[in-house]
């Protein structure tokens, strides 16, 4: 007997950093910034007789009307709200409804009354099980899956997906980090001990997407060069596949790849044109307090340089509300922004998430706060009692620091660096211009809304023309400086949706020209 089922990656409760919500919103056509890698690995394990379809909700709506056997739903703590609503809708419905991923794995008691059935954990090894007792229409309560070999994961069925509306495919080498950063579930839900898969079927995939048309792929990894011979071995493989091929990959390492000179060197030869350092703040007694240990006993500014230098541009990670963290933090961390070449900062508030070591010390400490659990995943969210600080401390401050960091100014001042400085250490190489003749329908969206900067504003036609004419002159940027645009076009979107955007808070009056002297702009 054959059955059938809808496998729905909801839309996020929330435009956020790293999504693509400023397409729709600009007027075109729906997009995603990365392809849901979770739905068509699912799909891939699906057994042959299963009729599988995908509904990726930031693309295409939810047909609520399916006549699916099964409905799963995937999604992370950004989604939460809306994996709920759904779930809820189909059940009224009469539909039967399993919910998995992230959030359920790591706050299973949010997702049981949501679901008919609950799968929890990595889900090669009861794939065959689940699916089975689905077939028979006997399903269990709920799954708990361990930890694969990666070797076990099949190609995912991206022919099932709508390509056409990603900007960047994903690909998975490995999962889990070695680092016990305290406030990171990624190492609760993947574990410590990082697991990779075969480079063989990771080159595979990489011509699978590249045979779909992309040109920029996002390597999701949670640390893709924390094992170093490892990592070395795939940029090589990487290097030698991409030889006479047009790809680029994004991905996300720590800070401590920027000890080793021939791993930089590999990953710009292997096309990493783009990662996420969690670099999380200037202040050393936070860091310890994190156990953040690879970003101590270095410069930070100049560490991330150096990356910039291979032509690898870099969007950081920014946390204010440590324990460590007085109302200094907000100069501080504006401060150190301005030395750096990174233009793109995802700045947040601390927050204790589910299953986190650093939630399980703030509730001994008793200073969980009771907010809204809808908001955990906000950017701006803190369910943590400050010590430092007032709440209303760290939220005002947030809010200033946020329209001061991506004013027109300070965030054209540090594009300005990354053109200059971007690929500086390959005299023979660096980013490669952009190639105009092989855009997709959503590449050239994504190029007008980048062009559609300068109309933000007086301020921002100023800054956008700075940076045009310099990446003009400079025009192996060119590709990059776009992408950043448009990551800067969201996040005003993302500001502006979620009423943080005011520019009257920002903290000082800010210089119509780049400084020549960094000087605080927020007071205590």
């Amino acid at each position: 007997m054959s059955a059938s089922i809808l496998i729905i990656n909801p839309a996020a409760d929330f435009p956020t950093y790293f999504g693509a919500e400023v397409l729709a919103a600009s007027g075109g056509t729906p997009g995603i910034m990365m392809a849901d890698l979770t739905s068509v690995t699912v799909a891939a394990l699906a057994p042959a007789d299963f009729e599988v379809s995908i509904c990726d909700e930031s693309i295409s709506p939810v047909d609520f009307e399916s006549d699916a056997d099964w409905i799963a739903i995937t999604g992370k703590i950004s989604q939460r709200r809306r994996m709920a609503a759904i779930a809820d809708e189909f059940r009224r419905r009469g539909k039967k409804v399993i919910i998995g991923g992230p959030f359920a794995s790591l706050s299973p008691e949010l997702v049981r009354n949501h679901c008919d059935v609950l799968v929890r954990g990595e889900a090669e090894e009861i794939a065959a099980d689940l699916f089975s007792d689905l077939r028979a229409g006997k399903p269990k309560d709920e799954y708990v899956g361990g930890k694969p070999d990666l070797s076990r994961t099949p190609a995912p069925r991206w022919e099932l997906y709508r390509n056409d509306r990603a900007l960047l495919g994903a690909i998975q080498t490995s999962r889990g980090c070695p680092f016990e950063c305290e406030f990171c579930d990624v190492i609760q839900y993947l574990g410590r001990k990082q697991r990779h898969k075969p480079i063989a079927n990771v080159i595979a995939e990489v011509e699978t997407l590249y045979q779909l048309g992309y040109r920029h792929v996002f390597l999701a990894d949670d640390n893709l060069t924390a094992y170093r011979s490892r990592a070395k071995e795939l940029l090589e493989a990487l290097a030698w596949w991409r030889r006479d091929k047009r790809m680029h990959f994004v991905s996300q390492m720590s800070i401590d790849v920027t000890r080793d000179e021939e791993m930089l060197r590999m990953s710009a030869a292997a096309g990493i044109t783009q990662v996420f350092v969690g670099i999380e703040t200037p202040n050393v007694e936070s860091l310890r307090e994190t156990g953040k240990r690879q970003n101590l006993k270095v410069d930070l500014a100049k560490e991330v340089q150096k990356l910039v230098d291979h032509g690898i541009s870099v969007m950081g990670g920014m946390i204010v509300g440590f324990d460590a963290d007085n109302l200094d933090v907000f100069n501080a961390q504006y401060d150190f922004a301005q030395t750096t070449s990174v233009p793109m900062f995802s700045l947040g508030a601390l927050i204790a998430s589910d299953s986190t070591p650093l939630k399980a010390r703030i509730q001994r400490e008793g200073r969980l706060a009771n907010i809204d659990p809808a908001a955990q995943g906000v950017p701006w969210a803190s369910n943590i009692r400050p010590i430092g600080m007032t709440a209303d401390d760290l939220q005002d401050g947030l809010q200033r620091l946020s329209n001061t960091l991506y004013s027109p100014e300070a965030f054209g001042e540090r594009m300005m660096k990354f053109i200059e400085t971007c690929g500086r250490a390959l005299p023979d190489a660096g980013p490669e211009q952009m190639d105009l003749g092989s855009l997709r329908d959503i590449d050239k969206q994504c190029l007008q809304v980048a062009l559609d900067v300068r109309r933000m504003g007086e301020r921002e036609k100023k800054m956008w023309s700075a940076v045009w004419s310099a990446s003009a002159r400079r025009p192996a940027t060119a590709a990059l400086v776009t992408r950043i645009l448009v990551q800067y076009a969201q996040v005003r979107h993302m500001f502006e949706a979620g009423h943080y955007w005011e520019p009257h808070l920002a903290l000082e009056p800010l210089p119509s020209e780049p400084r020549k002297v960094q000087k605080p702009l927020i007071t205590a």
